[in-house]
């Protein structure tokens, strides 16, 4: 085998790639053009999904895992303000449910009874998807 038929061979295995490549871009775009053009309100409830999704996501798994996450913080910080007092949210370790603690002045911490429980994870929640959704593009 000659070099130049070497040469030749590889260049029409390149073009052989270029006719496949070009051949599955026109599939693309051909089912890009039959596709129905999205609504702007089927792009808003995507986003509005999205920005659930999200916002579940920071509270099941960073908020009471003791994140140092910049939305985290804010999340807490705005959430705070509401209350008029900062909160703490933790996981203990033989527990199976969370916990959320007020500071005593005194150094310690109390737990929050289940119906003050229910109204901090309903402003939590709020505060969470208004806070996900000011920082989403």
């Amino acid at each position: 085998m000659t070099t130049d038929t070497f040469y030749t061979r590889q260049m029409l295995m390149q073009y052989g790639r270029q006719l496949i490549a070009a051949r599955r871009l026109a599939r693309y775009n051909q089912i890009i053009g039959r596709a129905p053009a999205v609504t702007s309100s089927e792009a808003s409830a995507r986003r509005h999904a999205m920005v659930e999704r999200i916002a579940r996501e920071i509270m099941e798994n960073l908020i009471f895992s003791g994140s140092d996450n910049p939305i985290v913080q804010e999340v807490k910080q705005r959430l705070a303000q509401e209350l008029g007092e900062e909160l703490i949210f933790r996981y203990p370790p033989a527990d199976q449910d969370f916990m959320i603690l007020r500071p005593n002045p005194e150094g310690g911490e109390t737990a929050l009874s289940d119906s003050e429980k229910q109204v901090v994870m309903g402003r939590l929640w709020n505060v969470t998807l208004h806070t996900v959704n000011e920082t989403m593009l």
